[in-house]
């Protein structure tokens, strides 16, 4: 994956609101990566990431809103894709790029479902590219480091993990393609709850075993609230409850319950707090600053830093979205992973 060039020259597929909030970092802090092209169907989001790219004084890319045309013209001239469309699109898009020898970042959440998750991680092993998941989550400091206290055994074994995520969810989706559950695969808990499933799957490091789950929609298109029970494979059970409609915030609080010691954390990593055996109270965990997504893209590009976000963990994320979904299609009665 090491690449000889300085500059990186970078394709950004989907220009919607959270490929320009990525932008805002990209554009004033990383010069040496280059954005020749843009693959945009929407003129109006176009208009207002070209809007972007004449604040920060960058050359406006090209626009060429067909994907295959895109990687047909420049061929051989691109090092890697930043995706940020829509669910749905994302597995066939990301396997277009790899196929064409582009290393990917894939905004969250990877793909719709295990099957293809499976797939993209096959293309990916067959291409010999890059690979990378832009979880926050799995991103951040604060989970690799409980993630490596988890590993080394000094928090003791699994025994159960609690995670809540809220937001005012609904007022955010409706009248998006968020609530389009062919588009985007299902609602809150695969919207922004899909930040607590991958960090759960992610720090158990384990496959779960069996899931019984129930999600109600509220009259909506889509789930707002979930509440998932679960089993690992060691084990160890899980509880996830996720709220779409509440007062408007967004926050999250994941407890890692360990023989020799509990864990706190959030689904985004913002922080890391343990409580060990004999104290009454959390302590923070001081842990390296964090890095921005496409900072540490380029730091996995290079052989600096091992993946933190690689596609196993969010195979096993899609894999607990499957049960979860086959669960709730009976009423919660419990299914197997």
């Amino acid at each position: 994956m090491n690449s000889a060039n300085k500059t990186t020259q970078l394709a950004l597929i989907g220009t919607g609101s959270i490929a320009r909030h990525h932008l805002e970092t990209i554009l004033p802090h990383f010069p040496d990566t280059i954005i020749p092209v843009v693959c945009e169907p929407s003129e109006k989001q176009f208009d207002l990431t070209r809007e972007l790219f004449g604040k920060h004084q960058r050359p406006i890319p090209v626009n060429i809103t067909d994907l295959d045309k895109l990687l047909e013209t420049y061929a051989g001239k691109l090092d890697a894709a930043f995706i940020n469309t829509p669910h749905v699109f994302h597995f066939a898009q990301a396997k277009a790029c790899l196929e064409a020898g582009v290393d990917v970042l894939l905004e969250k959440p990877m793909v719709m479902n295990g099957d293809e998750a499976q797939q993209l991680i096959d293309v990916r092993d067959a291409t010999g590219r890059l690979l990378v998941v832009a979880f926050q989550g799995s991103l951040s400091p604060q989970i690799r480091q409980a993630a490596k206290l988890l590993r080394s055994g000094e928090m003791g074994k699994i025994q159960n993990i609690s995670a809540t995520i809220w937001q005012d969810w609904q007022d955010i989706a409706d009248g998006t393609w968020r609530a389009n559950p062919a588009i985007s695969g299902g609602g809150f808990l695969f919207d922004s709850g899909a930040h607590m499933l991958n960090t759960v799957a992610d720090l158990a490091g384990e496959e779960f075993q069996e899931v019984a789950a129930w999600l109600d929609k509220r009259n909506f298109e889509v789930e707002l609230n979930g509440v998932v029970i679960g089993r690992l494979a060691s084990g160890a059970l899980v509880t996830l409850n996720g709220c779409g409609l509440t007062i408007e915030t967004c926050a999250s609080d994941i407890r890692i319950f360990g023989s020799e010691g509990i864990i706190r954390t959030s689904a985004w990593g913002r922080f890391l707090e343990i409580q060990r055996q004999g104290e009454i109270e959390f302590k923070k965990i001081t842990v390296p600053e964090a890095k921005g997504v496409w900072e540490q893209f380029l730091a996995v590009r290079s052989g600096k830093l091992e993946n933190p976000s690689p596609p196993e963990v969010g195979l096993r994320m899609a894999r607990l979205w499957d049960a979860i979904n086959k669960s709730a299609a009976q009423g919660g009665r419990p299914v197997a992973v």
